[in-house]
C-alpha cells in the first residue's frame, strides 16, 4: 500500500512538472511574460490628440524600454500599440486595416511613419528645423544651449550622421554668443562633445571673471561714498548743501550766487547794488591824509584784488 502511494504521489509530481514545461513552451505565454515585463516598465499611455511635443516624447519612452528588453520589431509594434489608448488606438485599428492585409506583420519603423505622419506633421517639423537653423545661445548659458541644439538637431538627419560632424561642430560654434565663440574659434575643435565641454568651461570661466571684477568694483564704490563732503543723507540727492555757504554776489548767506535774487552787480566801494567799483559816485577819501577825491595806492589795489576775486569765484560758481 506505502509503495502503490508513493507511486501514485511521483505520478502526480511527473505530470505537474510536464505541466509546467508544456506551458512554458507554448508561444502565447512568451508573448504574455513579454507583455509583463514591458508593463513593469510603467510605459506612459498616449490617447492621441494634438500633441507634437508629447507624441515625440512617448515615442522616446517606449523605445528606451524597448532597447532595454532587446525586443525585435515585431514585439516593439504589439507591445508600442497596447499603450495606445482612446483615439489613438482608434486611429491605429483603421490604419492596422489599411497596411496590414493579409496578415502582413507591420514592423516598428512602418508603425513610427504612420504614426508621425499624424501626430507630428509635416509642418510642425519644419518649424523644428527653421527654429534648429536660428538657433543662437542669446542669453542662455552654453549647458542650456547644448541641450536645445541637440534636442532640435534630432528634426535635421544631416547632422547626426558621422559625416557630418564637422558641419555639426561649425553650426554650434556659429550660433555662440561672440565673447565665447572668441576664446575657441581658433581652436577649430571638430569633434563635437569636446566642442561642447569646451565651451561649457569658457562660459563658466566668463561667468566668474564678470562676477569677480562686479564684487571688487561694488567694494570700491562703498568705500568712495564714505565721507564725501557733499552728500545730503537727508533727501539723498548728492548736491551741495545750499544752506551751508555764502553768495559771493550778495554776500549774503542762504543761497548760492546761481540762485541770488539779486540780478544787478554789488558796488565793492560802497557796498549798494546797481553799479560796479569803477562807476561808483559816493565820494571817497584818503584815510591817510582825510582829504576827498582820491585813495591810497595799497587800499586802491586791495579793492582791485578783491573785486577780481569775487568775479573769479561768481563764474567758477555759475560755470
Amino acid at each position: 500500500m506505502a509503495a502503490a502511494r508513493t507511486n501514485a504521489q511521483i505520478a502526480q509530481a511527473l505530470t505537474a512538472l510536464t505541466t509546467l514545461v508544456v506551458r512554458d513552451n507554448d508561444p502565447g505565454r512568451d508573448s504574455e511574460k513579454r507583455l509583463e515585463r514591458f508593463m513593469s516598465h510603467k510605459p506612459t499611455l498616449f490617447t492621441g490628440g494634438y500633441n507634437p511635443e508629447g507624441a515625440i516624447k512617448w515615442l522616446d519612452e517606449v523605445e528606451i524600454i524597448f532597447e532595454a528588453m532587446g525586443c525585435s520589431e515585431e514585439n516593439k509594434t504589439t507591445l508600442g500599440t497596447y499603450a495606445l489608448r482612446e483615439e489613438a488606438i482608434v486611429w491605429w485599428r483603421n490604419v492596422r486595416l489599411r497596411i496590414g492585409v493579409d496578415g502582413v506583420a507591420i514592423i516598428w519603423e512602418t508603425f513610427k511613419r504612420e504614426f508621425l505622419r499624424k501626430y507630428f506633421p509635416a509642418d510642425v517639423k519644419n518649424k523644428k528645423v527653421i527654429e534648429f537653423m536660428e538657433l543662437k545661445q542669446g542669453n542662455l548659458s552654453v549647458a542650456e544651449y547644448s541641450a536645445k541644439f541637440e534636442a532640435l538637431c534630432v528634426f535635421s538627419p544631416h547632422y547626426n550622421t558621422v559625416e557630418a560632424e564637422e558641419d555639426k561642430c561649425v553650426k554650434f560654434e556659429s550660433g555662440l554668443r561672440p565673447d565665447i565663440k572668441l576664446l575657441i574659434g581658433f581652436s577649430e575643435i571638430r569633434d563635437f562633445p569636446t566642442l561642447m565641454t569646451k565651451a561649457r568651461i569658457c562660459d563658466e570661466d566668463s561667468k566668474a571673471k564678470t562676477n569677480y571684477y562686479k564684487a571688487l568694483n561694488d567694494r570700491k564704490g562703498k568705500g568712495l561714498d564714505r565721507g564725501k563732503p557733499y552728500e545730503n543723507k537727508g533727501n539723498g540727492s548728492g548736491k551741495k548743501k545750499q544752506e551751508s555757504g555764502s553768495c559771493y554776489k550778495c554776500g549774503e548767506r542762504g543761497h548760492m550766487s546761481y540762485d541770488c535774487p539779486r540780478r544787478s552787480d554789488k558796488c565793492f566801494n560802497c557796498g549798494q547794488f546797481g553799479h560796479k567799483a569803477d562807476a561808483c559816485r559816493v565820494k571817497v577819501f584818503y584815510f591817510n591824509c582825510g582829504e576827498e577825491g582820491h585813495k591810497s595806492p595799497i587800499n586802491r589795489l586791495i579793492e582791485i584784488l578783491w573785486s577780481a576775486s569775487m568775479e573769479f569765484r561768481y563764474l567758477d560758481y555759475d560755470g
